[in-house]
């Protein structure tokens, strides 16, 4: 059997939980005790004076030095209340009803490949294109989810805002529709639309190499 697609034994051990709680506790983390460890680091000599929740995000001085684990440390690290509201809510919504489906490891291996993936890929667009970023958040691995959501449930019907129906499949078509605008006409907006972008495209290719799948077959209901 192909390496690449060696299914796993279908376990379920809430692994969305146990992230959402990783991310809420580094978050506490940062928030209550971050001025504790910029002082602490700072006592240790070759280190920038930034605050310590940046050697966890993906930034061009991190990754000259050597800091390449940081591709997946920025999905656990982020800005503001909002920001992992948000992001911990899609990974609720969706993430469970996914990891059902696949099976808790496959989903972590899910997770984890196309958000450090969309992390990397972002990080080589933006270095060649000389913009300098400092990338945070679990938003690619969260919109590679939602992604999964669509092909595995592309007939769900979706409420955006608690007002809008809308099926799955078109949810994720308009979703990445947004973001590719945003990402053209929104650059300077502080958010990483590159990074979602790529988080849809790398789940796409997963389906593809991991499930024999063509997303857009299950997303037109072919």
């Amino acid at each position: 059997m192909n390496i690449i697609r060696k299914p796993f034994r279908y376990q379920y051990f809430h692994a969305v939980y146990w992230l959402i709680g990783i991310n809420i506790f580094v978050f506490v983390i940062f928030n209550v005790f971050g001025d504790r460890f910029d002082q602490i680091i700072y006592r240790f000599p070759n280190y920038y004076r930034v605050p310590v929740i940046h050697y966890f995000s993906v930034s061009l001085i991190n990754v000259l030095q050597g800091r390449i684990w940081t591709f997946v440390t920025y999905m656990f690290v982020h800005g503001s209340i909002s920001h992992i509201l948000f992001n911990m809510l899609g990974l609720f919504i969706f993430g469970t009803q996914v990891e059902r489906q696949m099976g808790s490891r496959e989903f972590l291996l899910f997770y984890f490949v196309t958000g450090a993936l969309a992390g990397v890929f972002s990080f080589i667009v933006y270095y060649i294109t000389g913009v300098y970023v400092s990338l945070i958040g679990a938003s690619g691995a969260i919109f590679a989810v939602e992604l999964a959501f669509a092909v595995f449930f592309p007939n769900t019907r979706l409420y955006i805002w608690g007002i809008l129906p809308m099926r799955a499949a078109v949810m994720v078509l308009v979703f990445t529709g947004i973001e590719l605008f945003s990402s053209i006409f929104r650059s300077g907006s502080g958010i990483a639309h590159l990074t979602h972008l790529a988080g849809f495209a790398f789940a796409w290719m997963y389906f593809l190499a991991r499930y024999k799948v063509n997303p857009w077959k299950r997303l037109m209901n072919r």
